[in-house]
């Protein structure tokens, strides 16, 4: 689906952000916005729309002359926004033609929400991914870039990032400082079947960025489990494709239904915990995803007012 025909959702920081100008966010720069950060004594040269005309009145009146207060604004700017995707081989499986989450075209389709929501945001958009083994950095830009990550996450680029190539990424994420300041979003595409460590997101956290996990997991097979017991089914390894055949009773069945729904819970019950609100994906259908991040724009709308 086209990027002008997505379901866009609003990019709400948690905090203040030092980004780009002409964007919709307040930022930690004072300027031209609409969030009124404080007030001061009137100076030569500031503009008259500026004045606080109740407070100036308040003042004046306590004081016996004129007086007059101006508002102070945060400048409204625009974000810029990395994805970080997860490509070992896990995350290559299966094809759209068979009837399990297909996780390339649930990452595809991710990757094109979160794009053209940057992109109405003006926001610059940036990728990383380690695909070969090797950082792959697509910096931060607002023309060519976006349309180079949608194509980075086609059928040409492969499936053989190492292991730990989510730790990886955010360690080399944590060097691009110029790329990458306060405020910046950062969202983390993966299935985090083996999550990184804790550590890794605090220090992702201390960097001032908004990290997103957006957790991308078959809903019968890894968020659940289905009941197949005393049934011969093929599993195919992602690593090297071999097939071997599977045969589960009842109680394993029931062990792995436990299983999988506990690493769900306690996968989730973390990234509360490290402050993070991830997005769940169970799906590669575009309006499913578009609707997941436009609820965790709203949860995190109401949120922000809550705080």
């Amino acid at each position: 689906m086209p990027a002008r025909e997505r379901q866009t959702f609003p990019l709400v920081p948690r905090r203040r952000l030092i980004g780009l100008p002409f964007g919709d966010l307040p930022s930690r720069r004072r300027g031209h916005g609409s969030d009124v950060i404080g007030t001061r004594p009137y100076e030569i040269g500031d503009p008259v729309s500026t004045i606080d005309w109740f407070a100036t009145a308040r003042l004046s009146a306590a004081t016996g002359r004129d007086e007059f207060i101006v508002r102070d604004r945060a400048s409204d700017e625009a974000p810029r926004v990395a994805l970080v995707c997860d490509r070992r081989p896990a995350m290559g499986i299966y094809e759209p033609s068979l009837p399990w989450l297909s996780k390339p075209a649930a990452v595809r389709e991710a990757t094109a929400a979160i794009v053209a929501s940057a992109m109405t945001a003006r926001a610059d958009v940036a990728s990383l991914d380690y695909a070969t083994g090797e950082p792959y950095w697509l910096p931060p830009g607002r023309r060519d870039v976006p349309w180079l990550v949608a194509e980075r996450q086609g059928e040409a680029t492969p499936f053989t990032a190492p292991e730990d190539n989510v730790e990886l990424a955010l360690a080399y994420l944590g060097r691009l400082h110029r790329d990458l300041p306060t405020g910046s979003f950062v969202f983390v595409l993966s299935d985090f079947l083996e999550p990184p460590q804790s550590d890794t997101w605090l220090d992702a956290a201390a960097r001032g960025w908004d990290v997103v996990p957006v957790v991308v997991q078959d809903p019968v097979w890894e968020q659940s489990f289905p009941r197949i017991d005393s049934v011969v089914v093929p599993i195919a390894d992602p690593r090297d494709g071999a097939v071997h055949t599977v045969r589960l009773s009842r109680r394993e069945v029931e062990a792995r239904l436990k299983l999988n729904e506990e690493r769900l819970r306690r996968l989730l019950a973390e990234f509360v915990s490290l402050d993070l609100e991830p997005v769940l994906i169970g799906t590669s259908d575009p309006q499913e995803i578009d609707r997941a991040f436009v609820e965790w724009a709203e949860v995190r709308r109401q949120s922000r007012w809550a705080r």
